[in-house]
């Protein structure tokens, strides 16, 4: 299907969830590493001059940018192995999650990561854990999102077993908890468990230098506005 090329960085979620389509895919890659993203590659700049971010997919020299719909454009392109639901309200619901865990999960668990301790801190947790609560629900009965097999949801969500941990830690908080989200607990588990999943994770060591520095830079920002 032609020479396909992945702009990205090892830490990113984002970036990590396009590695793991392409190889439950089967689909042969290019790693392109962009070491400094806040010293962005002429590489990047010239496929991704609109947002100038990670990922960047290169197929036949044509770039596809945003990981929800490199994810699309992958199953798309390459049949073999598909990770939406064949039936359309299905799609249509994995889309609706997917867009859901980004908009609300991600996000949610970064802000109640990066506030420091007090009321905010306190706010951003129970909205995190809300958030969480709508994809225990999904869960329920399955084993993966995607059934007996995972699929375009677990991709999506993938990033719950290995990174929320980490935004724990440097967050000093706990929102995944086992007595709240039993459900997610096993899934996360099961999930972290495949092969090819746990080779495209990032070391814990790096995530943690990552989001503590990330943490450091969004807490001096808010310090400076006060």
């Amino acid at each position: 299907m032609g020479e396909v090329k992945l702009i990205a960085t090892t830490q990113s979620l984002f970036c990590t969830r396009v590695e793991w389509a392409l190889k439950l895919k089967g689909v042969e890659y290019e790693f392109i590493e962009e070491e400094d993203l806040r010293n962005k590659s002429p590489l990047l700049l010239k496929y991704n001059p609109v947002h100038k971010k990670v990922p960047l997919l290169l197929h036949h020299g044509k770039p596809i940018a945003e990981s929800l719909v490199i994810l699309e454009y992958i199953e798309e392109t390459w049949k073999e192995n598909p990770l939406l639901p064949q039936d359309p309200y299905e799609r249509a619901l994995a889309r609706f999650w997917a867009q859901f865990l980004g908009d609300k999960c991600v996000f949610g668990a970064w802000e109640a990561a990066h506030k420091a301790e007090g009321e905010e801190k306190t706010k951003a947790i129970e909205s995190a854990q809300e958030s969480l609560a709508f994809l225990e629900k999904q869960i329920a009965g399955k084993k993966y999102f995607g059934g007996e097999e995972i699929g375009f949801l677990d991709i999506v969500a993938g990033w719950i077993p290995h990174w929320l941990s980490v935004m724990e830690e440097v967050g000093g908080m706990k929102l995944l908890e086992a007595e709240k989200f039993p459900l997610l607990h096993e899934w996360a588990h099961n999930f972290i468990q495949i092969p090819l999943i746990r080779e495209c994770i990032p070391p814990r060591e790096k995530l943690l230098d990552y989001f503590n520095a990330s943490i450091s830079y969004m807490r001096s920002l808010a310090t400076n506005k006060q």
